[in-house]
């Protein structure tokens, strides 16, 4: 069986993320950075999404997934009676079959699926989709 040094597999390694998304084994370093909320729920951010049958504006989000295997995901909003809020929670991950596995921090578990620059994430039935600017 031929071997291939470690530079050979670090370029295959990107080759296959920018073309698939996550494969099992990739670094945290290759998604790390921070993404921008373009949708919830297909809805253009910013835009008027609905939460628990409840109106919300959702004004603008980040998702910044850092290279230490943490998470920041920031959204600032308009609540139902009009107060402008934000949100800020934190997460660990890890990469597991071709997608981030996010413990929330004091909550539960999401899973996210990052393809190149565009990350879209389920949480409790609201779809979230960011990309990298």
């Amino acid at each position: 069986m031929r071997s291939y040094g470690p530079g050979l597999v670090m370029i295959a390694t990107i080759v296959l993320i920018g073309c698939q998304g996550l494969t099992p084994g990739d670094s945290y370093t290759e998604i790390a950075g921070i993404y921008y909320l373009v949708k919830v729920d297909d809805t253009r951010v910013p835009g008027d999404v609905s939460h628990d049958g409840a109106p919300i504006h959702v004004r603008s989000g980040t998702f910044i997934i850092s290279d230490d295997g943490t998470i920041i995901s920031q959204t600032h909003f308009i609540s139902p009676d009009g107060n402008e809020l934000s949100r800020e929670v934190r997460a660990n991950y890890r990469i597991e079959d071709s997608r981030l596995v996010i413990q929330w921090e004091g909550a539960g578990v999401t899973e996210a699926k990052v393809e190149g620059d565009n990350v879209v994430m389920d949480n409790h039935g609201m779809i979230f989709e960011y990309t990298k600017s």
